[in-house]
């Protein structure tokens, strides 16, 4: 059973949490955070490790800022996330994907979850030639 919680907005917010939101503002370079973290602000702790994470993850690395989105949109929408789909597909738009990239992604991940679910209820064993 799950119990909606209420943001909490920075005029609220402990000293500890509005830490953390100055850190996301100043990070993404915006004037405002997303209701995510106002909603794990409830949780101080988590709020902190979450964000320190996804920092992490997120942060240039071996992969490209539009890939690191593009994947996670892709995980987002297998996973049936309404807020991380609307959250990344804005995050993605704005790191230069277009509809029809987006339309392809999809395209991908529908396939992967088809296919997937074969695999398993199939029980089809690996190929050598993929170990």
């Amino acid at each position: 059973m799950s119990q909606r919680r209420e943001p909490i907005e920075y005029a609220q917010a402990s000293a500890e949490v509005r830490a953390v939101y100055d850190d996301i503002m100043a990070t993404r370079k915006t004037d405002w955070v997303n209701n995510f973290w106002k909603v794990l602000a409830h949780d101080p702790p988590a709020l902190r490790r979450t964000w320190a994470t996804i920092k992490e993850v997120m942060a240039p690395g071996a992969l490209d800022p539009l890939t690191k989105e593009l994947l996670y949109l892709a995980v987002s929408a297998s996973n049936g996330c309404r807020y991380c789909i609307a959250s990344h597909g804005a995050a993605a738009r704005k790191k230069g994907m277009s509809e029809a990239q987006y339309s392809e992604l999809l395209a991908i991940v529908g396939l992967a979850n088809h296919t997937n679910t074969l695999v398993n209820a199939l029980d089809v064993p690996v190929d050598a030639q993929f170990l």
